[in-house]
């Protein structure tokens, strides 16, 4: 295969796409909430999927009606994904041998999470900074998802154009970001079904995708 005939970049996303992280969160929001006085639900989880933490404290205190500062809240639930994360980071089937295969071919890979960059630290450490050559956590942009900004900063790092680069996701928030920035969508759904879209692909599990596959949807 060319280099003419590649993407010009592979951007992911973490949570729920490379790393099985979606049970732990609920894990950590039902202790919050709980703390909180309230109780949640898996439909409070599916409302909050792919979005940043900001929007998922001001809910969890909506939610509830305490009367604790944000930032306590915040910072519990970040306490509660790192304390997780140090101890293990379960991949999900197909992460590591689809990294691997990008890399090998040469094309420069992003990882984009509306995580902060606190918890990005552990999985870098679990799968392998050497695959990333930029990576996005979502406290170091002004709008995260689903804004485009994320995956538009990571293309203007890489000084790549993003309708030549395919960016794999499982959030209806996050194709919206990657969508919006113009770049060609690939879905594997977590917890909310995703339909298909002009431009987005959408497979069961990264074990459906290969390179040669992300080369025919940009070529």
């Amino acid at each position: 295969m060319s280099t003419d005939e590649l993407p010009q970049a592979v951007l992911f996303d973490m949570d729920g796409l490379l790393i099985d992280s979606e049970r732990l969160w609920l894990e950590v929001e039902e202790e919050v909430v709980a703390w909180l006085g309230g109780t949640w639900t898996s439909e409070d989880q599916e409302r909050m999927l792919g979005g940043s933490l900001d929007k998922a404290v001001r809910y969890m205190l909506d939610l509830t009606g305490a009367d604790v500062p944000p930032g306590e809240v915040g910072r519990r639930m970040l306490d509660g994904m790192a304390e997780r994360l140090g101890a293990c980071v379960p991949l999900l089937p197909g992460a590591k041998e689809l990294l691997a295969e990008v890399r090998a071919a040469g094309v420069p890979a992003a990882l984009v999470s509306s995580s902060h960059r606190r918890l990005i630290e552990p999985v870098l450490d679990a799968v392998g900074r050497e695959h990333f050559a930029v990576t996005v956590a979502g406290d170091e942009v002004a709008r995260t998802k689903p804004d485009p900004e994320p995956y538009l900063t990571a293309t203007a790092r890489l000084g790549v154009e993003p309708r030549r680069c395919v960016v794999l996701e499982d959030s209806p928030n996050g194709l919206a970001a990657a969508e919006a920035a113009g770049c060609v969508t690939v879905a594997v759904p977590s917890l909310l079904p995703v339909p298909p879209a002009p431009g987005r692909t959408v497979v069961a599990s990264l074990t459906e995708v290969d390179l040669p596959r992300l080369a025919a949807l940009v070529g």
